[in-house]
């Protein structure tokens, strides 16, 4: 195993998993033995980032004897897993690669992040299918459920801030800035509004509730380990 290998714990040897990513693309699309390289950098490249997101969540299936763990066969874990790759590929002028693996994403997994957005290195999703996440500012521990948005209105978008959370159908457009440690609740829509820190958000568009929490409160809803996230910054 790896220095970088050891940073994460695997379900699968690190072979398997590049095996059964590119079985996976040749299946659905296409995959050339000739792209196998670039796709195992990919992989490799994105084990450490997946450990540090991985690190920082809270929920029991992300580590394992105190150690980040990442199983391809965890869907919430796998889509992390694709979004990564797929964004190496890009950065790294696999165009035609890193489009067949956000494609891929999209298929298994029903959530569309295409590899050209930057999300930030710690994010979680619980249960993502039909949800959409565009090019906004996103920061660190970002947490989405189904059926959520996050676009543009007009040509701009979001500012999202640190540990930001969004239930199921809620969506964020335009020129809207939502404050750190903020929770979004099911069916929101915020179009072009600001809503301040620590807040929980309730309503549609000009008919928002907007109430104030806690630190303390808004720690017991977190999905992240607040120690972790701040070690980063």
């Amino acid at each position: 195993m790896s220095m970088m290998e050891s940073e994460l714990q695997l379900a699968l040897p690190m072979e398997r998993i590049v095996t059964l990513l590119a079985r996976q693309l040749g299946n659905l699309f296409e995959f050339h033995s000739s792209e196998r390289g670039a796709l195992e950098e990919a992989i490799e490249s994105s084990v450490p980032s997946m450990a540090d997101c991985f690190r920082a969540c809270r929920n029991k299936y992300y580590s394992r004897d105190g150690s980040a763990y990442f199983n391809p066969f965890h869907s919430g874990q796998y889509v992390i897993f694709l979004y990564f790759v797929s964004h190496h590929l890009s950065l790294h002028g696999h165009t035609s690669l890193a489009d067949r693996v956000y494609y891929l994403n999209k298929a298994l997994n029903g959530l569309d992040i295409f590899h050209g957005v930057e999300m930030p290195w710690a994010f979680f999703l619980d249960h993502p299918v039909g949800a959409v996440i565009g090019r906004a500012e996103i920061g660190a521990g970002f947490t989405f459920c189904q059926n959520c948005t996050v676009g543009s209105s007009r040509g701009v978008f979001p500012v999202i801030e640190r540990e930001v959370t969004l239930f199921a159908g809620a969506m964020v457009i335009g020129r809207s800035r939502i404050g750190r440690c903020t929770v979004i609740g099911a069916g929101t829509q915020v179009v072009d509004r600001d809503i301040p820190p620590y807040s929980v958000v309730n309503g549609s568009r000009d008919d928002l509730v907007v109430r104030t929490i806690s630190p303390e409160s808004f720690e017991k809803r977190s999905f992240f380990h607040t120690s972790v996230l701040d070690a980063h910054e």
